[in-house]
């Protein structure tokens, strides 16, 4: 023991926090998991407290407890902190607490990532509250439809606040998905193929993917909004050529896959759960895992099922009904594969089951109305009435809140190393689930009546006023049951029985790593050969903390995981990931001064953020590969695994991978936006002419593909252990990259463009700045990397930064001549 206590001592030196001040440093995932899951409490409960504001108000008619402005700024805020402040957020943090544990690693692959993303989503969400403190919230409503949203009707900053703050939340959301990705495909257990993968891992991969694809067209059409409400320019405004359609488009089609980026977080938990309490595992492993991945598939083909009323073809709606009808499918597999578990399993009713039931009920309830509002007859009736209020809410809190409850219980012995109370938390259950459908039941019904969702008051005698009432009752019993739950937990903490190390018998490798987890989670890396790792071989519990398996060596100061192969879970190599650091808290901290200097329309400051911002994160990122705080060569390299930065291949790759599909669906987006305003929107304009220097433009595309192809040839001799005038020749690149750019810079200065008459110039100028801003980033990173030449950081025994970058510059080559093709040539043959 006394070996395994220094081994034990040597990690923590290495993995531990900073103490004090220096935990704002942390990158470890276990912090800052559990500070996106408090910081999302903590909004839940603010969300709650608008919550009850509102159900105060409606409970008797012709109220003025709260004044109808007030009222708005509410209903706005009150969406969008539990949608964009809690839901997402925190379960994003029970993802990046969890996935290392589940498979075997002992951090995520990009740390710093996940610090960066935390300072974005805490930040954001303050700059969003703070709007509601200064009493200037936005009042639009949380999906803020245009042309409510637009300067002409929401004249004051809260609009501002929403878009700004909201697209500073995104990032943090984006982060979570290319980390999330990566991670799970690249940092498994050595052994642990995708088929014996844990559940929860298949589902927290689809929600990273579909974070990766579909939060873009959001960010796209926060800064659309944004620059039409700072600058002018009419994306949205019928006059100038625009649309407001164009932003129901955008939003949705983040906001339907947001359901479900939600929901099966929700599903990975009751998956996990029910096995365990069950005692055997999960029936029909494969099929849940093909309903995942339809699941996922559909919900980004359903968007328009919330246009229903806009006036979209008749056509249109009949597939978009159909494809909605059609995701219940996916979703009927996974609930008959828990209570098939269920049914030949030998169940233990305990805290945590409580809430799966609970979930069961109320979700398979809202998932029944969903089928309903899938159809347009019935749609077109209910449509933006109390109905669908009442909708949503059985489906976010029945497949939201229930299963993260039900996770919480289940965890709480790992979090803490302490037992929950049943008797309280079983109270706290029965008057949630109670005061719950007692709320939501009788919106339904206020729905079926024709009460609108967003009226105020209403006059007596409509047949609402009992039903209110008891729905405002029913609010109030939900409200007192979340606090005992949070009562629970609080209190848990101090006088809780102490756990054992796998109190409730679990299978998977979460268990193994203490209770409360080590800043390493496993002193040694095991080799997983089931899916059923502590059921199948029980002694992991022991071997795992005395060093009985991989990667017991910490002298060299280095944190580290393994590297294996996406499909097979083959050991390929050693991934070396940061240790603490201050560059994420400071490039938010910029992000935040842009934010705020937008805000206050102040812009020579938020210059000088977004030089700031450069400056951290560009810093940031020169701390890699070969740097000395990274992995410089040591007497203690593995012989028998390379190092990733020794090679061809490893994380850093796979992230710029998924950082480039996210940035595709945002070009895509874009795309999606120029040709919908051409065909539909009722007042476009498109010139004769092009009003862009075309000769300028080409001979920019022409160098550009050159120096792309000039950058492939220098990877390919350096994959061939050929360095011989790198430097120079990244010299060459970066510098005729700033040249390149610079013509791009001139071809937008020279272009009369019309910026606040014409939606078909602001696009234009939109495009241009993604250009100019992906064609000056790739010189920039070149030059940098030429810079790390002459320092011995790239070269042939360090091969891995420049194949990194390559992806980026074919990326920004393919968009260049995609976007001549389509915002110059399709207008030059069928304008």
């Amino acid at each position: 023991m006394s070996n395994a206590r220094q081994l034990h001592e040597a990690f923590a030196k290495v993995w531990d926090n900073l103490p004090g001040w220096g935990q704002l440093a942390a990158v470890n995932h276990t912090s800052i998991g559990r500070r996106f899951m408090v910081t999302g409490g903590i909004f839940f409960l603010i969300g709650g407290i608008m919550a009850m504001l509102i159900r105060t108000q409606l409970a008797l008619p012709e109220q003025t407890i709260v004044p109808a402005d007030v009222y708005s700024q509410l209903f706005t805020m009150h969406g969008t902190v539990m949608m964009f402040l809690f839901a997402i957020p925190i379960l994003e943090g029970l993802a990046i607490y969890m996935i290392p544990k589940l498979i075997g690693a002992r951090d995520l692959v990009f740390p710093r990532i996940s610090s960066l993303g935390y300072y974005c989503y805490l930040f954001g969400g303050i700059i969003i509250m703070s709007s509601l403190f200064l009493g200037i919230a936005p009042d639009s409503g949380w999906f803020m439809y245009t042309p409510l949203s637009s300067a002409e009707f929401a004249p004051g900053p809260g609009s501002d606040f929403w878009l700004l703050g909201i697209t500073f939340v995104e990032i943090s959301a984006m982060a979570a998905g290319v980390e999330l990705t990566v991670s799970i495909l690249r940092s498994r257990a050595p052994g642990m193929t995708l088929s014996k993968m844990p559940i929860f891992c298949w589902y927290i991969l689809a929600m990273a993917l579909m974070i990766v694809f579909g939060f873009p067209p959001l960010i796209l059409g926060s800064v659309l909004l944004e620059l039409e409400r700072a600058a002018g320019m009419p994306f949205f405004e019928v006059a100038g050529g625009g649309d407001p359609i164009l932003w129901q488009h955008l939003f949705w089609l983040f906001g339907h896959p947001e359901v479900y980026i939600i929901f099966l977080p929700a599903a990975a938990v009751i998956t996990t759960i029910i096995p365990v309490f069950s005692k055997r595992p999960i029936i029909g492993y494969k099929w849940i895992v093909l309903s995942i991945i339809l699941t996922a598939f559909i919900s980004f083909g359903i968007w328009v099922h919330h246009m229903f009323t806009v006036g979209i073809p008749a056509l249109a709606q009949a597939f978009f009904s159909i494809a909605t009808m059609l995701v219940a499918i996916p979703t009927a597999i996974q609930i008959f594969a828990w209570l098939a578990t269920l049914w030949v399993g030998r169940p233990s009713y305990n805290l945590p089951m409580l809430w799966v039931f609970g979930f069961l009920i109320v979700f398979v309830c809202g998932g029944l109305t969903g089928v309903m509002l899938a159809l347009v007859p019935f749609n077109w009736q209910v449509h933006d009435t109390h109905f669908v209020v009442a909708h949503l809410h059985y489906v976010l809190i029945g497949g939201m809140v229930y299963p993260l409850i039900a996770g919480l219980y289940y965890w709480l012995p790992h979090f803490s190393g302490r037992m929950p109370s049943l008797r309280l938390g079983r109270w706290g259950f029965w008057m949630t689930f109670i005061g719950m459908n007692t709320t939501f039941l009788m919106m339904h019904l206020t729905g079926l009546l024709g009460m609108p969702r967003r009226v105020f008051t209403y006059e007596a005698g409509l047949g609402w006023d009992g039903l209110n009432l008891l729905s405002s009752v029913g609010g109030f019993i939900m409200t007192l049951g979340f606090g005992l739950v949070l009562l629970d937990i609080l209190l848990h903490f101090k006088f809780g029985k102490n756990a054992e190390s796998n109190p409730w018998h679990a299978d998977t490798l979460e268990w193994a790593t203490g209770t409360p987890p080590r800043s390493y989670n496993f002193a040694s890396l095991p080799e997983v050969s089931s899916r059923h790792p502590l059921w199948d071989d029980p002694s992991l519990l022991r071997s795992i903390p005395e060093g009985k398996h991989a990667l017991t060596e910490i002298r060299h100061g280095r944190r580290e995981l393994l590297g294996t192969e996406a499909i097979s879970g083959k050991l390929v190599s050693i991934f070396h990931i940061p240790t603490h650091s201050w560059w994420p808290l400071l490039g938010s901290l910029a992000l935040a001064l842009v934010c705020v200097s937008l805000l206050i329309r102040f812009y020579p400051l938020a210059i000088v953020g977004c030089v700031l911002a450069a400056v951290f994160l560009l810093r940031w990122s020169w701390e890699n590969g070969a740097h000395p705080k990274m992995a410089p060569p040591t007497p203690y390299d593995h012989p028998e695994l390379p190092l990733h930065s020794r090679t061809f291949d490893g994380p850093g790759l796979w992230g710029m991978i998924v950082t480039l599909m996210a940035n595709g669906a945002l070009y895509l987006s874009l795309l999606f936006g120029w040709l919908y305003l051409w065909l539909v929107a009722p007042n476009w304009s498109m010139p004769d002419t092009s009003p862009l220097n075309v000769p300028i433009l080409l001979f920019s595309g022409v160098l550009l593909s050159a120096m792309v192809f000039f950058y492939h040839l220098q990877v390919r001799l350096l994959k061939q252990s050929y360095d011989d005038g790198l430097e120079r020749n990244f010299w060459l690149i970066g510098f005729v990259g700033l040249v390149q750019t610079a013509l791009l810079v001139t071809v937008t200065a020279l272009a009369p463009l019309e910026l606040q008459e014409s939606a078909h110039d602001a696009v234009l100028f939109v495009m241009l700045a993604y250009l100019i801003f992906h064609c000056g980033l790739g010189a920039i990173l070149t030059l940098m990397q030429a810079m790390r030449v002459r320092l011995g950081y790239v070269g042939s025994a360090f091969p891995y930064e420049p194949i990194v970058l390559r992806p980026w510059w074919t990326y920004t080559l393919g968009v260049f001549w995609s976007s001549v093709a389509v915002f110059i040539g399709l207008p030059m043959v069928w304008g």
